[in-house]
C-alpha cells in the first residue's frame, strides 16, 4: 500500500453514515435534470457491482453465510482504499457485524476487522486482531505485512522489522523484500531498499497489477528520498499505466507534480476524483496556483467535509486538514495545532512534512521538535525535509 489511511473513532454503521446529516439544512434541489450530484465508482454493469449485488442477495437469504459476508467486506475494503470513500468501510462493517461482535470471531473475520480498524485508525485494535490471527496461523503473510504497515505508521521501526521477520522463511520472496525495504527506506537505507526492491521486482514473474503498483510506488518514493526525481517520475508513470485505481498513488504523484510547479497536470490527473478528500485537497491546491474559477467551490466542499468530520469525532484526514488550513485558508495557528495532534497518532514522512511546514509558517520552531527528533533518529534522507529542518534551525532565537 502507498500510505496507510487513518484514527480512533467509534464505528458508525453504514445507515448512520448515509442518513445522519452533519448539519440541519434545507435539501439541495438541482435546477435541472442534467446536474450531476455525485459520480459513483460502481455502475450497475460493472462486474464488481454485479458480484456485490449477488453476494448481498445471497447474504440476505442466508444471514449465517460467513464466506459471503467476508467476501463482501473484502470488496468494500478494497473500494475504500482505491476510491478514498469511507462509506465503503461502513458497508463492510455492517456485513461483518454478526461475527465481529462475537467473543471469539473466526480467523478470517479477525483479519478483515483488523483492516477496517486500521482504516479508521484504531491501530491498537487492529494490532490486537492481527496478533490473534497470527496465533492461529503464523504462516499467513498478509497478517505480518499489515502488522508491519501499521507499525510503520506509528514509527515503530523495530516492531515493523520484527513483523517482517516471519516472512524471511520464504526466502527472497517479494513479501519479505517489500516488507524489509519499507522499513529500510525510512530509516536511512533508501539506496539499499531501492536496489533490493528493484532487483526483486525484476526477478519476479507474473506479479499481479496490484502488488506491482505498490512496488513501483515504493521505488518512486525511494527515488525521491535519494534525489532521483527523473527516475521517480518514470516509476510513477509506470504504476499509473497499470490502470489500477489507487488514491495513494494518485496523491503521491499529485504531490510530486505540485512540488515541481506543474499544477495543470494535477488538474488533469484528479479532475474526476472529487469524492476523495485527500485528492480534492490536491486538486484545490493546483487550482489555487492556476487561479481556477472552481477553486472557491472546492474550498467550500472541503471545509464542509472537514467540519462534518469534526462533528463526528472523525480524524481520518487530519494531516490533509492541516494542509488545507495552512495553504488554502491561511490559518497558520489552526494548521499547526492540527499537524501537532496528527503527529501524536501517525508519524510517516508526510506527517513530518506538514508539521515542519506549519511550524515554519507559524514561526514556532519548538513545535516542530518531534519531527526534528524523528529526522535525527531515523536518518531519513529526503532532501526537502532536510532543508525544512535547516530553515527551522536557522529561525531559532
Amino acid at each position: 500500500m502507498m500510505r496507510t489511511v487513518r484514527l480512533f473513532a467509534a464505528v458508525a454503521p453504514a445507515a448512520a453514515l448515509l442518513l445522519a446529516p452533519a448539519t440541519v439544512a434545507a435539501p439541495y434541489v438541482p435546477k435541472d435534470d442534467a446536474t450531476v450530484l455525485e459520480r459513483l465508482p460502481l455502475k450497475p454493469t460493472d462486474p464488481l457491482g454485479r458480484e456485490l449485488r449477488e453476494l448481498r442477495a445471497r447474504l440476505a437469504a442466508q444471514p449465517d453465510d460467513l464466506d459471503a459476508a467476508v467476501t463482501i467486506g473484502r470488496h468494500y475494503f478494497r473500494l475504500a482504499m482505491s476510491e478514498g470513500d469511507p462509506r465503503f468501510i461502513g458497508y463492510a462493517e455492517v456485513a461483518l457485524r454478526p461475527w465481529a461482535r462475537s467473543k471469539e470471531p473466526p480467523r478470517n473475520v479477525l483479519v478483515l476487522r483488523a483492516l477496517l480498524r486500521k482504516y479508521r485508525h484504531d491501530f491498537a485494535g487492529a494490532l490486537d486482531d492481527l496478533a490473534a490471527a497470527a496465533a492461529s496461523d503464523p504462516s499467513d503473510a498478509e497478517v505480518w505485512l499489515w502488522r508491519a504497515a501499521i507499525l510503520l505508521v506509528q514509527a515503530d521501526y523495530v516492531g515493523a522489522m520484527s513483523a517482517c521477520d516471519p516472512l524471511r522463511a520464504r526466502g527472497e520472496s517479494l513479501d519479505w523484500i517489500g516488507c524489509k525495504s519499507s522499513v529500510e527506506g525510512v530509516t536511512g537505507g533508501a539506496e539499499r531498499a531501492y536496489a533490493s526492491l528493484s532487483e526483486g521486482l525484476a526477478r519476479g514473474r507474473g506479479v499481479r497489477a496490484g502488488p506491482r503498483l505498490w512496488m513501483l510506488s515504493r521505488l518512486a518514493e525511494f527515488s525521491l528520498v535519494l534525489g532521483e526525481t527523473d527516475r521517480a517520475e518514470r516509476h510513477f508513470k509506470e504504476a499509473l499505466s497499470l490502470g489500477v485505481s489507487d488514491q495513494f498513488l494518485l496523491a503521491a504523484y499529485a504531490d510530486f507534480l505540485l512540488d515541481r510547479g506543474r499544477p495543470q497536470e494535477v488538474v488533469t490527473l484528479l479532475k474526476d476524483w472529487t469524492r476523495s478528500d485527500p485528492l480534492l485537497l490536491r486538486l484545490a491546491l493546483a487550482e489555487k496556483v492556476l487561479g481556477a474559477p472552481v477553486l472557491e467551490e472546492h474550498v467550500r466542499t472541503l471545509k464542509s467535509r472537514f467540519d462534518a468530520a469534526a462533528m463526528r469525532g472523525d480524524k481520518l484526514h487530519q494531516q490533509e486538514e492541516a494542509r488545507f488550513n495552512l495553504y488554502l485558508l491561511g490559518q497558520r495557528p489552526r494548521a499547526l495545532a492540527l499537524a501537532k495532534e496528527n503527529w501524536t497518532l501517525q508519524r510517516e514522512p508526510r506527517d513530518a512534512r506538514i508539521l515542519l511546514e506549519a511550524a515554519l509558517a507559524a514561526n514556532d520552531p519548538k513545535a516542530a521538535q518531534p519531527a526534528l527528533d524523528w529526522l535525527a533518529r531515523t536518518g531519513y534522507q529526503d532532501p526537502y525535509l532536510r532543508r525544512l529542518a535547516a530553515r527551522l534551525g536557522n529561525s531559532r532565537p
